[in-house]
């Protein structure tokens, strides 16, 4: 018995060496694909009650599944009318809470995560989540500034490339006292296939200091 145990380790080197190597994952870049860049698919527009407009590059070589969900949800409407309900200086604005208390999401299933290899810096889009890595929904937040303690263990799937002087002037508060609201989110075209997920009751969030929410 012992014998065969020992041959057993030879046996898996020798079957691994004859394979293929995996295929090498898509590198990442903080600069978009040409594709994807110029794909209005891929341009969100926020109308803040603030006066401002944010249009942020959504990035579905990132997260497809993530940039999927707030393209279907974008065309439902959804946001229109949300507020920016965790707002903290020199950190992030996280909204897309339809209760606007940050336990709120929309009616279709939790999202399983597609962490990357793209940083948290100036701009950047990202989803909110509870506990679970497994349990963004439909909220979101856009970083004010880098924050390397973040990476990896969040969704990113955009960053603003217009109106981040906007973005400063959302209203500061966990809640704020007159939050500021979305007036409207718009795509500058629907996506080529539209999302088509079954409903399912959304995940609530754990209160941390991170991004959290559905």
């Amino acid at each position: 018995m012992r014998k065969a145990l020992f041959a057993l380790p030879f046996m898996a080197l020798a079957l691994v060496a004859a394979k293929s190597p995996p295929p090498a994952a898509p590198t990442l870049t903080v600069v978009p694909p040409a594709a994807i860049a110029a794909d209005p698919a891929n341009k969100l527009t926020l109308e803040l009650s603030n006066g401002g407009k944010v249009v942020i590059l959504l990035r579905p070589d990132a997260a497809p599944n993530h940039v999927q969900r707030i393209q279907q949800l974008v065309q439902r409407g959804f946001y229109n009318g949300t507020i920016f309900h965790r707002v903290i200086p020199g950190f992030m604005a996280q909204g897309g809470d339809p209760k606007g208390t940050g336990q709120g999401g929309s009616d279709l299933p939790d999202l399983k995560a597609e962490f990357n290899s793209l940083p948290h810096l100036r701009g950047t889009f990202a989803m909110a989540r509870a506990d679970s890595p497994d349990s963004a929904n439909s909220q979101f937040y856009i970083a004010f500034g880098p924050k390397v303690a973040l990476d990896r263990n969040y969704t990113i799937l955009g960053r603003v490339i217009a109106g981040m002087d906007a973005v400063d002037k959302i209203a500061v508060g966990e809640p704020p006292a007159e939050p500021t609201k979305i007036v409207r989110a718009s795509l500058e075209a629907a996506p080529a296939v539209a999302a088509t997920t079954p409903a399912a009751e959304p995940a609530k969030p754990e209160a941390t200091t991170a991004p959290t929410g559905g």
